[in-house]
């Protein structure tokens, strides 16, 4: 299950808050902190590759290269964070009942991004093309 028809249906049916009542609080919180672990490894990733390329693209300047290696110097540091951060909300989610790790699943994650649609109506980045299948 993912969060896909919570925003669905938070797009045909009003609130978030409306929505979400037909949601446990503990699956909204497990998901929630799932995600956000996802979205940190993911940023933290992100940001390793364009400190990556800002060094290859600094061409000897000594200020570039600095501030290239702060960037990817300071991505891993997020980067064993965000692992560090899987490992406690897994014992703290252990002691209160929280079982985060089922939800941090990239397949899920893809999948809901290959399936969200903007509204209808909506408009997108990409000149209103809302599928690129």
């Amino acid at each position: 299950m993912s969060f896909l028809p919570l925003i669905v249906a938070t797009v045909n049916e009003g609130s978030i808050l409306d929505v979400a009542q037909n949601y446990n609080a503990l699956e909204i919180v497990n998901r929630t902190i799932a995600y956000g672990i996802i979205v940190a490894g993911f940023l933290s990733v992100v940001f390793i590759f364009f400190g990556g390329i800002s060094f290859i693209l600094s061409g000897g300047d000594e200020g570039k290269i600095k501030q290239a290696v702060a960037t990817i110097r300071y991505a891993i540091v997020g980067l064993v964070v965000t692992m560090l951060s899987v490992v406690i909300v897994i014992m703290v989610g252990n002691a209160v009942g929280l079982n985060v790790v089922q939800y941090i699943n990239l397949g899920e994650v893809f999948d809901f991004i290959s399936n969200f649609r903007l509204p209808e109506g909506g408009s997108s980045a990409t000149g209103g093309v809302d599928n690129l299948d």
